[in-house]
Formats: C-alpha cells, structure tokens, sequence
C-alpha cells in the first residue's frame, strides 16, 4: 500500500463520509470499524492507519462537522453594522445548522450513547455548543464594551439566545414531530429571539 495514498486527505475525506453514513445508520455503539470501512470503500488497514480507535473516528467526525457549521453561522459576525442585524444572520444559521440532516444525525448518535460513553459527549459538548457560546459571548462582550449592548454576563445571554431560537422547532424537528420548517418559519422564531433578547440587553438607556 503506498503511504501517500494512505494519508492523502482524499482518502481521510473518505473515510469520514463512511463514517457519517454509519454512524447515522447503526448509532456510535451499532456502528463497527469493519462497516465504516467496507461503507468507506477503504481496506480495515487503511482505517486504523488514520484513526486507532472507533472513538476517535467518532470525535473526528463530531469536531469536524461542528467546524465546518460554525465557520457559517458566526461568518460577518463583526462589529461594524446593527446588532440585531447581526443576531438575525447567527441566529438564522444556527437553526438551519441544528436542522440539517448532519446536525440531526450527529445530535440523535451522541443522545443515544450518552450514557454509556459521557466522554463522547462531552467531546460533542466541547466542539459544539460550548464554542458556538463561547464565540457569541466574545461577540457580545465587545458590544457591551463598545456600548451597543449591555450584557452583564455573555455567556449567560449567549446561551439564552441559542435557546430562545430554537423555539417552537428544534424540539420538534428532533422528534420527528415536524417536517423541514419553512424559511418563514425560521424567520419568525427568530425574529422574536431577537426582540426579546434586545428587551434585555440593549443599549443602556443615557
């Protein structure tokens, strides 16, 4: 086997489609290192040479997929327009993130097996919903600094915004109890997150 073919991001990439198909497929304990491979359409060799562990091809896939879906939603997440125009755009992305089949998929493995492996989903935690807080909360600290907001604990707020959007859809669409909400729908739950939120933290009042 030559070994530029064997570290080759192609070959990682996929790989790593294999993965997302199985883990969605057979849950992260269903899921074996012999399926993801033949899925992958790579030797069980060439598997272990990239990940030596199927718990590390798991928060490989969880961290790279949280990567790639926070790159969107905080991408113009400046501080040169209005907040709220700004909260629009991180909220809208936030929800059609949550929604995607990806963002469903990876949700519905790491509740599954919470409870039997708690690091993967601290690991899910960590790459996902802890930084999404955290970048937000940076975002609103320097408004608050700029005097744009008042928000006395970002981190708080930040984490009361994501909830806030998730209104009325998230739970819903988790549960198969909803199909895709429409972009007007998104809209709305969103719109009033902001109005709420902005009851709270704007400006303070000279």
């Amino acid at each position: 086997m030559d070994i530029s073919d064997t570290y080759s991001p192609e070959k990682r990439d996929q790989i790593m489609r294999g993965a997302a198909a199985v883990f969605a497929a057979d849950g992260y304990e269903g899921a074996s290192m012999a399926r993801i491979a033949a899925v992958a359409g790579v030797s069980k060799g060439t598997l272990y040479n990239y990940f030596d562990s199927k718990a590390a091809l798991f928060t490989s896939y969880v961290a790279e997929s949280c990567e790639r879906g926070l790159g969107q939603i905080f991408d113009g997440a400046d501080h040169d327009g209005d907040p709220a125009a700004v909260l629009r755009a991180i909220g809208r992305r936030m929800v059609a993130m949550m929604l995607s089949d990806v963002g469903l998929a990876v949700y519905r493995v790491v509740i599954a097996e919470a409870a039997k492996f708690p690091d993967l989903a601290r690991a899910f935690f960590d790459a996902g919903p802890a930084r999404a807080i955290g970048f937000l909360a940076d975002w609103l600290a320097e408004e608050t600094r700029r005097g744009r907001l008042s928000v006395p604990d970002p981190a708080f707020a930040a984490e009361q915004y994501f909830s806030l959007c998730q209104t009325e859809l998230v739970l819903r669409r988790k549960l198969e109890m909803l199909g895709d909400p429409s972009p007007d729908a998104i809209d709305r739950v969103v719109e009033a997150a902001i109005t709420m939120f902005l009851r709270s933290y704007g400006p303070p009042v000279m």
